[in-house]
């Protein structure tokens, strides 16, 4: 199927679908293309309007990196504005937290993974979340 802008004599363009281009060069010499709006079969295949972005330039890729980094780093401040950074005792204060041993609170930290296994198998539900190094 090939999609054709199409235009009479009169100036009215219009859109023409067609299964090939032999088709449309066909259905044109028996004058079964029609303008729309006037009816008039003196058409011809005018350049399209559409193009097809190839790729983003060196400019908009800068763009999106730094957008992603302004991101990055806008999260990683709400971490360490809201969630008290408890290192590789992660997994030992999540414990506590949830058995009432201590207070519950926003933690962040580093953990084993045998010991996400155990916070899993006690139902204690946290995720992961990798940290980009933005100094590269």
């Amino acid at each position: 199927m090939i999609v054709y802008d199409l235009q009479c004599a009169n100036g009215h363009t219009f859109e023409g679908w067609f299964e090939d281009r032999n088709a449309y060069e066909h259905q044109g010499k028996k004058k079964l293309i029609a303008c729309p709006i006037c009816s008039d079969t003196s058409v011809v295949a005018v350049p399209s309007t559409f193009s097809i972005k190839a790729g983003t330039t060196s400019s908009e890729k800068e763009s999106d990196r730094a957008a992603d980094r302004a991101s990055v780093e806008k999260t990683l401040e709400f971490l360490e504005n809201n969630f008290e950074d408890v290192g590789a005792n992660f997994a030992p204060e999540a414990l506590k937290m949830h058995y009432d041993v201590t207070e519950k609170r926003n933690i962040r930290g580093t953990s084993t993974e045998a010991e996400e296994e155990t916070l899993k198998n006690e139902g204690i539900k946290f995720f992961k979340l990798p940290i980009p190094r933005l100094d590269s």
